[in-house]
């Protein structure tokens, strides 16, 4: 290491900013947001701040030779697109004492500038050494997905309440278990979340804060959508709960690639079955979780795609409630989402689709079951969820309450993974496309706009698959 990093309070003493152009500009941003008083030497003329605000005066525009310039008192220099005069700058903060930084001369330059991410009372710095910053910034993108928004917030919060608790429990070891079992808990959840009012309340009615500390943690089961499998296609959201959590419970058609996400040392189990074969019961999995919360651990209960779109989240969810455990719900990307935008299939079209309809046929007996007269509407898309085995009944259903046997249909099989695979045709040919698509899990898209989906262009079997709205509309001008 050969940079020490450190944090410099740029609201003790006046800063030099030299340099010109959108360089300087840049520079201006960064020092106004850290709270410096800034003397600018603008080299080339231009006091144009590009839509800068002056800061409330904390920006002093200083006419004359920045070689000549007052460094009394100054804290650090600073050089931005300043071109030859850099070098003699360095040389005359260095005799002086003074830190300095020369953008992009890291020879004469005493500290150099990290990527930055900014969360208000939370701050990290990135830095290589100056020999490549872009991938400092690429560090800092993925960091800056990874952090909570609110961190900050959840920083400030420790520190208005830091004394007070601190006077109340002398031992460090057993103050910073208080705080570990604020941040790792509901209240830290609460502040993360935006409730701040709830989680003062909530710190201001522990009555005994060595108890508290002492005390079991209390679990808390979160409800994570994984997506349709792409593992990328994980929200931030759902990832710090895969990193945070003990225990994973997960279904069959969660993929390895998101279960690899998950923090190392987690427990994970089992707890899916694939259709036609057994599995624990709904009952025995909202039991486990309600076993694993009480012995005070953090649990992940992960689905495919969303946990409230036909994966039993509600279930789960009154089961927690009636129980009194933690919960909180993650949302995630549902297998109609994932087909539409890997097969550029647009579940609404203008003029064409206004309307979505979800729905699951699971077996023969389900789909016998649903009022096919209510989705004969020709701009409705159909969404057919885990339809495979009951594809014959769900084409019969519908053709025979009205639904052309003309309909686009399209079947997308195991979206969004490396296998995914696609068949397109007609509501009439519904079952010969299943057999297309060799296996599961797949999604039934029925309606007009299948005739845009990308995976038509490159079927030679394909039919006309001009909308059914825009054929009459042909008809009825032909008639005419």
């Amino acid at each position: 290491m050969r940079f020490l990093p450190v944090f410099l309070d740029l609201r003790s003493g006046p800063i030099v900013l030299i340099g010109a152009g959108d360089l300087l500009r840049a520079k201006l941003r960064l020092l106004l947001a850290a709270g410096a008083r800034i003397r600018c030497y603008a080299i080339d003329g231009h006091r144009d701040l590009g839509g800068i605000a002056l800061g409330n005066g904390r920006i002093e525009f200083v006419d004359g030779d920045p070689l000549q310039a007052d460094f009394a008192g100054v804290i650090a220099v600073f050089c931005a697109g300043s071109g030859d005069l850099g070098a003699p700058l360095a040389s005359r903060a260095r005799s002086l004492g003074i830190p300095v930084n020369i953008m992009d001369d890291l020879a004469n330059s005493s500290f150099i500038m990290p990527a930055i991410v900014d969360r208000g009372d939370v701050v990290v710095a990135i830095g290589t050494g100056g020999s490549s910053p872009v991938v400092a910034r690429r560090l800092r993108q993925q960091i800056e997905a990874l952090l909570p928004a609110r961190i900050g917030e959840l920083a400030g919060f420790i520190g208005r309440w830091r004394k007070a608790i601190h006077q109340r429990i002398p031992q460090f070891p057993l103050r910073r278990k208080f705080w570990e079992r604020v941040v790792d808990g509901p209240i830290g959840a609460q502040v993360l979340e935006g409730h701040l009012d709830l989680a003062d309340k909530a710190l201001r009615d522990i009555d005994n804060p060595s108890d508290f500390a002492g005390a079991q943690q209390p679990g808390h089961v979160t409800l994570v959508g994984a997506g349709p499998g792409d593992p990328d296609l994980l929200t931030i959201k759902a990832l710090r709960a895969l990193q945070d959590a003990d225990t994973i419970f997960y279904d069959e058609l969660v993929s390895q690639e998101v279960l690899d996400r998950a923090r190392r040392d987690a427990t994970l189990v089992a707890v899916g079955r694939r259709v036609g074969q057994p599995g624990i019961g709904q009952d025995e999995i909202n039991r486990r979780l309600i076993v694993a919360a009480n012995l005070g651990q953090r649990c992940v209960r992960l689905k495919g795609g969303d946990s409230l779109i036909f994966g039993r989240g509600g279930e789960e969810i009154a089961a927690l409630r009636d129980a009194g455990i933690s919960y909180s719900v993650v949302p995630g990307i549902t297998a109609a989402l994932g087909a539409a935008a890997e097969f550029e299939v647009p579940l609404t079209f203008r003029n064409e689709a206004l309307r979505i309809t979800f729905l699951t046929a699971h077996k023969a007996e389900g789909a016998a079951s649903v009022d096919w007269s209510a989705l004969t509407d020709p701009k409705m898309t159909v969404v057919v969820y885990m339809g495979m085995s009951a594809a014959a009944q769900v084409r019969a259903g519908l053709i025979a309450a009205g639904r052309s046997p003309l309909t686009p249909v399209g079947v997308f099989a195991r979206v969004t993974r490396p296998n995914s695979k696609a068949a397109v045709g007609t509501l009439d040919q519904l079952p010969d496309l299943i057999a297309q698509v060799e296996g599961g899990p797949a999604i039934l898209i029925i309606g007009d706009v299948v005739a845009h989906a990308a995976p038509r262009q490159a079927d030679s079997n394909s039919h006309d698959f001009t909308p059914l709205t825009q054929k009459l509309s042909e008809m009825l001008a032909a008639a005419e």
